[in-house]
């Protein structure tokens, strides 16, 4: 009995594996052709566009862009891969040798935590090297486009004063962690906070006390705009800085996390996001594991019982539950309302308590 319960557990295990590969492979494609199709259509403008450029920028971020769906990956390869075992009746064949629903699901289990695992500590890092190139390929692709002129203002901000007066410095996207930005406008007031100039670049790199800016165009009261290829903006602020508004988490390998950090603190300086990051990041095997809870608890209905679609529709709505909870709590954390410990694991403990206690009930209750 106990060689025939290994063999099965093993098959389980595989047939698992391959329905979340199968699944992740088929996001990972769509995702790339949507991403390209959306990228040709940006690039469309531009003049003798190179189409490598253009697939390599759009290539190299979708790897992050499915990371973050990797729980939906798990959730309905687990699914899948139960319904098909079901439809079969491998499962009351399974059951007849006495395997229960707990031996189905801990070869899942165990897998889901491997993967989670590989995910935080070779894919992140891996996704976030490449998304920091597509960064660099974006800004050589339409770096000439990002002038910020007649625009509507980019997502980053900081602001900075020192004895020459106040500038707010506004990037359409930032790369290598906010060093360098592109898109670039900057208000420049004087000591009395009134308005002198405003500043529009391609791009800017933050060096030893100045922002370097290039390509600009400088806008003064009453008088014509005037370009220069370079402009230098004198700055008191350091990189750890201008991390805390140009870089996001996301982008930061999980391995660099604790560094930065203890870097951020360390310069007195808000370290929310990184925190909630590095937790989300160590919390992964444990949440993939929860998912395979909940599609447990929907999916090992035999299919004579029927009611399979609402099976189906009712482990998507819990993880789509889970994935707005998770990002609720997330914000919160960001927004120091919430410690980060508690917004990354209050997820992971309620999918895994909801699976587990409706398993429970299924099967013992």
């Amino acid at each position: 009995m106990p060689v025939v319960s290994g063999i099965l557990s093993r098959y389980f295990g595989l047939r698992f594996l391959g329905a979340v590969a199968a699944v992740f492979l088929g996001l990972f494609a769509l995702v790339a052709l949507l991403d390209y199709i959306e990228m040709m259509r940006r690039a469309s403008d531009i003049p003798h566009v190179s189409i490598v450029l253009v697939a390599k920028t759009s290539f190299y971020r979708v790897p992050q862009v499915v990371e973050r769906i990797l729980p939906f990956c798990v959730l309905i390869g687990a699914m899948a891969s139960y319904l098909n075992l079901s439809r079969r009746l491998e499962l009351v064949i399974a059951r007849s040798v006495g395997m229960s629903a707990w031996q189905f699901i801990t070869p899942a289990l165990v897998i889901a935590f491997l993967i989670g695992i590989f995910a935080t500590t070779v894919y992140n890092p891996a996704a976030a090297l490449l998304r920091e190139q597509s960064k660099r390929y974006e800004a050589e692709l339409f770096g000439r486009m990002l002038t910020g002129l007649g625009g509507s203002g980019g997502t980053f901000w900081a602001s900075q004063r020192n004895e020459n007066g106040l500038a707010i410095i506004n990037a359409k996207s930032s790369r290598d962690q906010g060093v360098a930005l592109t898109g670039v406008t900057v208000y420049i007031f004087d000591k009395d906070n009134h308005f002198t100039q405003r500043v529009e670049a391609r791009a800017a790199t933050l060096e030893p006390g100045v922002w370097r800016l290039a390509d600009a165009r400088i806008y003064r009261l009453g008088t014509r705009p005037v370009d220069t290829p370079v402009f230098e903006l004198r700055t008191n602020l350091t990189p750890e800085q201008v991390r805390e508004s140009f870089a996001t988490p996301e982008t930061v390998p999980f391995w660099e996390l604790p560094f930065y950090i203890k870097v951020a603190e360390n310069a007195g300086l808000v370290a929310a996001g990184y925190k909630v990051q590095f937790q989300n990041l160590l919390a992964r095997p444990f949440l993939l594991a929860a998912m395979v809870f909940v599609a447990a608890a929907v999916s090992l209905r035999f299919f004579r019982f029927g009611g399979i679609q609402k099976m189906v529709l009712g482990g998507v709505t819990a993880g789509f539950l889970l994935y707005v909870l998770a990002k609720v709590t997330e914000d919160l954390s960001k927004a120091e309302l919430m410690h980060p410990v508690t917004a990354a694991w209050l997820p992971v403990i309620a999918g895994a308590m909801t699976g587990f206690i409706a398993l429970l009930y299924q099967e013992d209750g």
